[in-house]
């Protein structure tokens, strides 16, 4: 069995599952926003902003697909991971059941620095 090696985070090397890191409850990992995710995001930021009369400045910036956020691991499973995104706002964003990847609606371990 091969020596244990860390993830080379942000490099898109894809790892063997004996040697890949999985994440837990805790960790921070990079997500990449779906169109859907975006436009779920705005509308919920446009509808608080319409109750609460103030304006959409206000709550953060226009999320977009394609971006990559950080993301807090809450919980894991067999079928992905349940993460908390830190959204560039005062909001958060719930993603259920996502894969590591590098395309929008996955997630990566983010750059070493």
């Amino acid at each position: 069995m091969p020596a244990f090696q860390p993830p080379d985070a942000g490099t898109g090397t894809n790892h063997t599952e004996e040697t890949a890191v999985q994440p837990t409850i805790g960790r921070v990992v990079h997500y990449q926003l779906t169109q859907q995710d975006a436009n779920t995001i705005n509308r919920r930021r446009a509808a608080r902003a319409t109750r609460e009369r103030i304006t959409l400045d206000e709550l953060g910036n226009r999320a977009e697909a394609g971006q990559t956020l950080p993301a807090a691991v809450v919980r894991t499973s067999p079928v992905g991971c349940n993460l908390q995104v830190l959204l560039d706002g005062s909001d958060t964003h719930w993603a259920t059941s996502r894969r590591e990847g590098n395309t929008p609606g996955t997630w990566s371990w983010p750059p070493r620095a």
